[in-house]
């Protein structure tokens, strides 16, 4: 079995019985290595020991006294953000549950970054094993924003992270259109080149084909049932749309902001206007395998899931609204 996206971390944790993962040590650690709580070299000597002390023991406890101490507010704000967030992985019994438990009870100041990190190392356990690059480049968008442009009639995403850090001369009109270096290695994601996609899997610099119709979107939807399945125990089917008429939208789900407020739009009975339309990304049909997890309400039909992208042409997916939209009776999570 070939590995992929090692910059998670999913080989510093563990698996619980029910195959959820089990946070160690090692885990948190990585977290004091990040620049924000690194201690720089006019940090005082409060932070200092409190960075040694966590790295001897990182589920020690850091009481409210231990953070007054640190006398710089910007360091002090960043300690409290990542302890409160070290203390509610540690009060749960996998990564998936403390998901689950943050995204239903509200985010609080839970920095976006730490969600999406989390997503990342959960999808990563969700797809183990998995074989197929398609999937796994479909999934990077629960946790990389994408760039969308219009190439050789083609809707591409390109990774937003990779394009904001790269800047020079381009050459190849992909290149050119994505304002990407001549030194930027940039693939369209197809059969001759998805085979990269296992060495290059942590560098998030394949462009992947969106188009309706084409394999990019079906790939997304069977990634999202495998991520329903793997947080919820629930078995759903996603089928990706080409035409759509007359479509009854009793439940909907946004899998992005823009998609949320098309579909509020729709349910009103407003008309899109074209620009808006053309934001629209993808639409899919979910339908659930067991009729019996569904509430009375919306059994025997369909949920309708929007993706779209803003104004910018940036896609930013928000893979929590799979969890907390659909019309479940019991939600169970990964033990």
């Amino acid at each position: 079995m070939q590995d992929f996206w090692l910059s998670c971390g999913h080989q510093l944790l563990d698996r619980g019985a029910g195959g959820g993962l089990v946070v160690t040590d090692e885990f948190l650690k990585v977290y004091l290595a990040r620049p924000e709580l690194t201690p720089p070299p006019e940090a005082s000597d409060a932070e200092r020991a409190l960075h040694r002390s966590l790295l001897a023991d990182a589920r020690r406890r850091v009481t409210g006294k231990d953070l007054a101490a640190i006398e710089d507010a910007d360091a002090r704000e960043n300690w409290e953000l990542m302890i409160r967030f070290r203390d509610h992985l540690l009060r749960h019994k996998t990564l998936e549950a403390s998901y689950l438990a943050l995204v239903r009870n509200g985010l609080g100041k839970t920095p976006p970054l730490f969600l999406d990190q989390l997503a990342h190392v959960i999808m990563r356990n969700a797809l183990d094993g998995c074989n197929d690059a398609y999937l796994l480049r479909a999934a990077e968008l629960f946790f990389r924003e994408q760039r969308l442009t219009v190439h050789d009639n083609a809707l591409l995403a390109v990774d937003e992270e990779t394009i904001t850090g790269l800047g020079g001369a381009p050459v190849s009109p992909l290149v050119s259109m994505l304002d990407l270096p001549a030194s930027a290695k940039i693939d369209v994601m197809v059969d001759d080149t998805a085979a990269s996609y296992w060495r290059r899997s942590d560098r998030f610099d394949m462009a992947f084909d969106l188009t309706a119709g084409r394999r990019g979107l079906a790939a997304l939807g069977e990634v999202m049932g495998q991520w329903v399945f793997h947080m919820l125990s629930v078995e759903v089917d996603i089928e990706a749309l080409v035409e759509v008429n007359e479509v009854n939208f009793n439940w909907y789900v946004g899998l992005d902001a823009d998609g949320t407020e098309i579909g509020d739009a729709l349910w009103n009975g407003e008309e899109l206007d074209e620009l808006t339309r053309g934001r629209i990304i993808g639409l899919y049909r979910l339908t659930f395998r067991n009729p019996q997890v569904v509430t009375d309400a919306l059994r025997g039909e369909a949920v309708y899931l929007i993706l779209a992208m803003n104004q910018d042409h940036v896609l930013r997916m928000k893979p929590q609204n799979l969890l907390t939209g659909l019309p479940i009776r019991h939600l169970e999570s990964v033990s």
